[in-house]
């Protein structure tokens, strides 16, 4: 009997994969290859790398254990190919193999790749999900608009998850509202679980400092879990100690908290460690046991089986091309400050050093700081798509492209979003401290001293009024910049103007 390869990519690190269910383990051969082509296509962060490097050659471990056999090959490994395709042929050559099996990649980019590959490759559904492509493109067919709220109720419905009787528990399908409340500035909580690097993980410490050392990034200390029993201590710790408070706080940022209520558990679910049933049982178990509130339960629950599934059946519906729109025709390149560059803006600068550091900054650090500010000033969607590809732990393509293209550059034109998510400082003042440390001030709204947010705002909106002036969630907001006088408006635009000419001289903003 001929031998078939099965590849596990880094990012499917499951004993559950599809490929692996369909293969034979006494004569199949898994093929896991870390690969310069993999490690590079963008410039990820060092602690980004040595997470998929450490949990692939942890897994790998466990797979041999299991009875399987395992090709694997190293970054540094002198007979290494560039790629995953070349790294199939070179042991389909040496096994005399010409079938694949592979779970379907989360990117467009290496699907492609194993479709052209000169193999038989047989791409499987990856069943991680609760949800498949072909069923979310079910549920779109025929809409005007595909909004995650309604996708999150059929999802609800389908996992019974938060139901009681057909009906949302609590009477509620979504308590966001209750969700927005500023931080305490208390240092009391604990800490998301942090582990200590084992032989293995130092080993691949050591490559990948000498290998991606000038990357964007702290590699050390590095403290991620990179074994599924390390991410369900991790899952229990945040059951336990931090998720009662998730939903109160999920939307606030403190300079001198990192993590706050937040699980940190996106990087393990997205490569494998962890999966969504069993994350989401242990939710319902802490919410049924009365130790925590519905809101908290019904955020968390919202992200897993609604937004995450939402944005993977969308980036699969819309096609390759999704990550190349740009509905508002911006152009403007990335800004130093985003890879470290300086600036006086105390928000921006806290959110890119948090993830210089770690790797990590929550949504509304991404969406509402990060985000916001490369929409109001016109940025190039492609470079800020690529920019949050490469720094955060938890990115990859399927997850990160429609967060970034759709949700917080609306460069989609609408799809995901009903209006673009742009806010003046206020927002980032009342959600945070970061204000009361800035060069600039929140309070002022014209002038050099002005918080950049306030003018660019405003001149966002006007410049792109004949898009969104008769949008019904923005109409009271075209109302009130049409009530200012003519001098404050003038002022408006001329300090944005300003602002959007020190960008474009590369000067410090």
């Amino acid at each position: 009997m001929v031998a078939r390869l099965v590849l596990v990519l880094g990012d499917q690190l499951s004993h559950d994969l599809s490929a692996l269910a369909k293969a034979d383990r006494s004569s199949d051969i898994v093929v896991m290859a870390e690969v310069m082509d993999e490690a590079r296509y963008v410039p990820h962060h060092p602690k980004k790398i040595a997470l998929v490097l450490s949990a692939m050659r942890h897994f790998a471990q466990t797979l041999r254990a299991g009875g399987w056999q395992v090709e694997y090959t190293r970054l540094d490994d002198p007979d290494a190919g560039k790629s995953i395709v070349q790294e199939l042929l070179r042991r389909a050559e040496a096994h005399g193999a010409t079938e694949v099996l592979a779970t379907a990649p989360g990117e467009w980019r290496l699907i492609k790749a194993l479709e052209e590959a000169p193999l038989k490759v047989t791409l499987l559904p990856d069943d991680r999900f609760l949800s498949s492509p072909e069923e979310f493109s079910t549920w779109a067919e025929g809409r005007k608009e595909l909004r995650m709220e309604y996708f999150y109720r059929e999802m609800r419905r389908k996992t019974g998850y938060l139901m009681e009787g057909g009906k949302p528990a609590g009477g509620k399908w979504n308590y966001d509202h209750d969700n927005r409340k500023s931080a305490r500035p208390d240092m009391l909580r604990p800490a998301p679980i942090q582990f200590t690097p084992d032989a293995i993980t130092e080993e691949v410490l050591d490559l990948v400092e000498a290998r991606f050392g000038d990357n964007f990034g702290r590699l050390r200390p590095f403290r991620y879990a990179v074994t599924t029993a390390q991410a369900k201590r991790a899952l229990d710790h945040f059951s336990q100690h931090l998720l009662p408070g998730f939903g109160d706080y999920q939307d606030a940022m403190l300079t001198n908290d990192k993590f706050l209520y937040h699980s940190v558990l996106s990087p393990y679910l997205n490569i494998g460690l962890l999966n969504p049933v069993d994350i989401c049982d242990r939710i319902i178990e802490e919410w049924q046991a009365g130790r925590v509130p519905i809101n908290a339960a019904e955020g968390y629950i919202r992200q897993v089986i609604g937004w995450r599934e939402y944005v993977r059946g969308l980036y699969f519906h819309e096609g390759p091309e999704y990550t190349a729109r740009n509905h508002l025709g911006h152009d403007r390149d990335l800004p130093p400050a985003y890879w470290g560059g300086k600036t006086g803006m105390n928000c921006l600068a806290h959110a890119v050093d948090q993830t210089r550091q770690e790797g990590y900054a929550h949504h509304i650090q991404r969406l509402m700081v990060t985000g916001n500010f490369a929409l109001l000033a016109g940025v190039d969607p492609a470079q800020v798509h690529g920019w949050y590809l490469a720094v955060y732990v938890d990115a990859f393509e399927w997850v990160e492209a429609p967060n970034t293209i759709g949700m917080s550059q609306f460069a989609d034109g609408g799809i995901i979003a009903s209006k673009p998510y742009v806010s003046s400082g206020n927002y980032i003042n009342k959600m945070s401290d970061y204000c009361a440390g800035c060069a600039y001030s929140v309070k002022e709204k014209t002038g050099e001293n002005a918080c950049p947010f306030n003018l660019l705002y405003w001149d966002f909106l006007h410049r792109h009024r004949d898009r969104f002036a008769q949008n019904p969630r923005m109409g009271p907001i075209f109302r009130t910049w049409d009530k200012m006088e003519d001098t404050r408006k003038a002022d408006i635009l001329s300090g944005a103007a300003r602002i959007l000419g020190d960008l474009d001289a590369g000067r410090a903003v």
